[in-house]
């Protein structure tokens, strides 16, 4: 039986295991976050780039997206950047973003929602 069951399992994993942690060889991998110099902000998440062409979701973006005070007039905080599915869902809303704070961008890693709305 536990013939059978390793034999099943093997046919599962198609192939030899990966070695050395890069499931994609010969494509460089990003540098892991900077703990410390992570920030956590609050605002509204607005598309700034209204008039550009749409994008695939899974798209690393740093120009369609920013992060707004939540005073009048908003003023830009950071330019976000993120992959397009991860900051589409909350243009309009109050958000929190934790990211990593690089030459005016912010490198988004987590959002939570606050509101549906800024107004």
């Amino acid at each position: 039986m536990t013939l059978l069951f390793a034999i099943l399992l093997a046919a599962q994993i198609g192939g030899k295991p990966i070695r050395g942690g890069n499931p994609t060889p010969g494509t460089p991998q990003p540098e892991p976050p900077n703990v410390a110099e992570r920030v956590s902000v609050t605002g509204c998440v607005e598309l700034v780039a209204k008039d550009a062409k749409p994008v695939d979701g899974n798209t690393v973006v740093d120009s369609r997206y920013a992060l707004m005070t939540l005073e009048q007039p908003p003023k830009v905080k950071y330019k976000l950047a993120a992959i397009e599915g991860q900051l589409s869902p909350f243009a309009g809303a109050r958000v929190e973003i934790t990211g990593e704070p690089k030459n005016g961008v912010l490198q988004v890693e987590f959002v939570q929602k606050l509101a549906a709305s800024c107004r």
